[in-house]
């Protein structure tokens, strides 16, 4: 299991060769990239992303152990980033490595639900105009009812 909390951009194509190489016995892995979006506007200038990072890298920790226990998975990768980020910029990204498709798939929309609605960010998109912090939205606390 690695858990990264960065301020840098990282290479997708070759964190998901390095996990890959890593494996043994497993049948899936299933990778997510989540980017920084733009507000239906286009008026977003950058994200600001700030962490505490003992608490952060700690709960990222659990998720990715439950995850690992729940689904049995082999291995589990997850990188957040932090700091200023502007759109279209990699965000996190997630990995998992499993015997069989559905407990790799399922473990990774896990560790995404929980980095979207429990993962110790607080996220404010700074526009044209101003900036306001982003609220929790209840959608995103909906997908934790079924975990």
């Amino acid at each position: 299991m690695l858990i990264r909390v960065q301020k840098e951009a990282f290479d997708f194509s070759a964190e998901v060769e390095n996990f890959t190489q890593k494996q043994r016995g497993m049948g899936a892995i299933v990778t997510f990239s989540g980017i920084v979006r733009d507000t239906p506007d286009g008026d977003l200038k950058y994200m600001e992303i700030e962490h505490y990072p003992g608490m952060t890298q700690a709960a990222l920790t659990d998720f990715a152990q439950t995850a690992l226990d729940r689904w049995s998975l082999g291995d589990a990768l997850v990188i957040h980033r932090y700091g200023s980020l502007k759109p279209n910029d990699m965000i996190m990204m997630v990995a998992t490595a499993a015997r069989h498709r559905v407990a790799g798939f399922e473990a990774a929309e896990y560790l995404m639900d929980y980095l979207k609605s429990r993962a110790p960010f607080w996220k404010k998109e700074v526009k044209q105009d101003g900036a306001i912090w982003v609220e929790a939205k209840d959608h995103d606390e909906t997908a934790l009812n079924r975990w």
